[in-house]
């Protein structure tokens, strides 16, 4: 299948991703799973995870909401996708 999608973390990734609230690890387990499964494009089709570029020093970077408190923020590397958690955070808004 051409759209599956090979999903590196980096050590900081998982570091800070067991430091989250487990709802919000299970949200990210889970998109990791369907961007693995039916690809980023569709994915970022999904409404649910709001994804969005980033701006300012953040260029090449995007966003995808676990809630309205936390974000996951992750950039395309190549043909395939790199999560690097750089933050999870009660979101301001």
């Amino acid at each position: 299948m051409d759209f599956l999608t090979k999903i590196s973390r980096s050590r900081d990734f998982e570091k800070q991703l067991g430091k989250v609230p487990d709802f919000i690890r299970k949200k990210v387990i889970f998109w990791v799973f369907l961007v693995e499964s039916k690809g980023l494009a569709e994915v970022m089709k999904s409404p649910g995870f709001h994804d969005e570029p980033l701006k300012g020093q953040r260029i090449g970077e995007r966003s995808v909401r676990m809630n309205k408190a936390y974000r996951m923020i992750y950039r395309v590397i190549e043909d395939r996708v790199h999560i690097e958690l750089l933050e999870v955070n009660k979101h301001e808004y």
